[in-house]
C-alpha cells in the first residue's frame, strides 16, 4: 500500500470473497499508512443492509478524507452465494441490486428512504453522519448481463468491463451509454485488466507464458467445470475467449487470454513492452474509458514495474487534451 501510494496510483481494489480478507477491515487497516491513496471496497446486495453499508461507507468517507470509491458486487458463483445464505436467481439478484441501490443512494446522499419492494422493505432509513463526498461515494459496478447493464444504467457513476477485445468493449459501452440516456444520466467508464509488460516485446511474452508454464490439463478441465457451473454473463464471455484451449489465447492485439484458463472473474492481460501496451490503452481511452484497474503477479513486483516502465508513457500527457490522463488503479 505505501508503494502505490508513493507511486503514482490512484487507488487500491480491495477484492472480496470468501478466498480473501474482509475488503472492509482490510481498506480501514491500510489507511494510516497511506495519504492519497483511494480504496475500492465492496457492498454486497443480499449479504448487507443497504443503510448499514451506507453507514460503512459515510464513516471510511470521513475517517479517510473522502478517499473512499464503493464497488457494487452482485455475485455470480451461485454455491458461494448459497453458504452466504443467498439463494435467489441471476435476474432475481439484479432485482435486489436494484432496491438495494436505492436506499443506498437516498441515506448516503443525505436523504430518508422509504421503500416496500420485492426484496428489501425500509422505513425511514438514514444515516446521520454524511459523506465527504458529494452526493456520496461513486459507485462503480460490473456486470455483462441485461440485468447488469439496466441496474448500471439507472445507478451507477462508474461501469467497469473486464478486458475484452477492443469491439466488444466499444459495443458494450455503446448499449450502456443508450441506457443510461433513457434514464436521463451519463455514466463513465473502466476498465479491469492484467498487465505484463516488459523493456521488450520478446520478454513480456516470455513472461506470460511462464504464467501457465505448470498448468495441466486436469487443471484447467476443472477450471472449466467450475465457470461453467457460475450464472455470470461476464465469465461467460471470458471463458468464451479461450475456449478452454491453450491454442488461441491471443485475442487481439497485445491482449492475452491465458489468465482465464484458471482464474475466474478478469481474465485476460495486457502483454509487451510498454510502448506497445500504452498505445493499447490509448485505443481503450479513446473508447470512453478513463479508469484502468490493473493487476499482474506478483503483485508488488508487478505494480512497480508498471509505476516505472508504463506510467511515464501516459502520465507525460496530461496537459494534452486530446489525450487525457487515465486513472490507474490497482487490483
Amino acid at each position: 500500500a505505501r508503494s502505490l501510494d508513493e507511486s503514482g496510483y490512484e487507488g487500491a481494489l480491495i477484492a472480496t470473497g470468501k478466498a480473501w480478507e474482509d475488503a472492509w477491515i482490510t481498506a480501514s487497516a491500510l489507511l494510516p499508512f497511506t495519504s492519497r491513496l483511494k480504496f475500492l471496497v465492496a457492498v454486497r446486495p443480499g449479504l448487507m443492509s443497504p443503510t448499514l453499508s451506507a453507514r460503512m461507507a459515510a464513516t471510511f468517507d470521513r475517517l479517510s478524507g473522502g478517499r473512499l470509491l464503493v464497488n457494487v458486487v452482485t455475485g455470480g458463483d451461485k454455491a458461494e452465494l448459497a453458504g452466504d445464505g443467498l439463494f435467489l436467481d441471476h435476474d432475481e439478484r439484479y432485482e435486489l441490486t436494484d432496491e438495494f441501490l436505492e436506499v443506498w443512494r437516498q441515506t448516503a446522499g443525505g436523504g430518508k428512504a422509504y421503500l416496500r419492494g420485492r426484496h428489501l422493505k425500509v422505513e425511514g432509513a438514514e444515516i446521520l453522519f454524511p459523506t465527504v463526498q458529494s452526493p456520496h461515494p461513486p459507485l462503480y459496478f460490473g456486470g455483462s448481463s441485461d440485468a447488469a447493464l439496466r441496474v448500471a444504467a439507472k445507478h451507477i457513476d462508474v461501469y467497469l468491463s473486464w478486458g475484452e477485445p477492443i469491439v466488444a468493449v466499444a459495443e458494450k459501452i455503446g448499449r450502456m451509454k443508450a441506457l443510461a440516456a433513457e434514464q436521463g444520466r451519463t455514466i463513465e467508464f473502466g476498465i479491469r485488466l492484467h498487465v505484463i509488460v516488459r523493456e521488450t516485446e520478446a520478454e513480456a511474452w516470455e513472461a506470460a507464458d511462464s504464467l501457465i508454464r505448470y498448468l495441466d490439463d486436469d487443471a484447467i478441465a476443472a477450471a472449466a467445470k467450475r465457470f461453467a457451473a457460475a450464472d455470470s454473463e461476464g465469465q461467460r464471455r471470458m471463458t468464451e475467449l479461450h475456449r478452454g484451449s491453450r491454442d488461441s489465447l491471443v485475442v487481439g492485439p497485445n491482449l492475452w487470454s491465458g489468465v482465464g484458463l484458471v482464474r475466474g472473474g478478469a481474465g485476460t492481460a495486457l502483454v509487451g513492452s510498454a510502448a506497445s501496451v500504452a498505445e493499447r490503452i490509448r485505443e481503450y481511452a479513446a473508447l470512453g474509458i478513463d479508469t484502468f484497474i490493473l493487476s499482474g503477479y506478483p503483485h508488488l513486483e508487478e505494480a512497480n514495474r508498471v509505476a516505472e516502465l508504463l506510467f511515464p508513457l501516459l502520465l507525460v500527457e496530461k496537459g494534452s487534451a486530446s489525450a487525457p490522463k487515465p486513472r490507474l488503479t490497482v487490483g
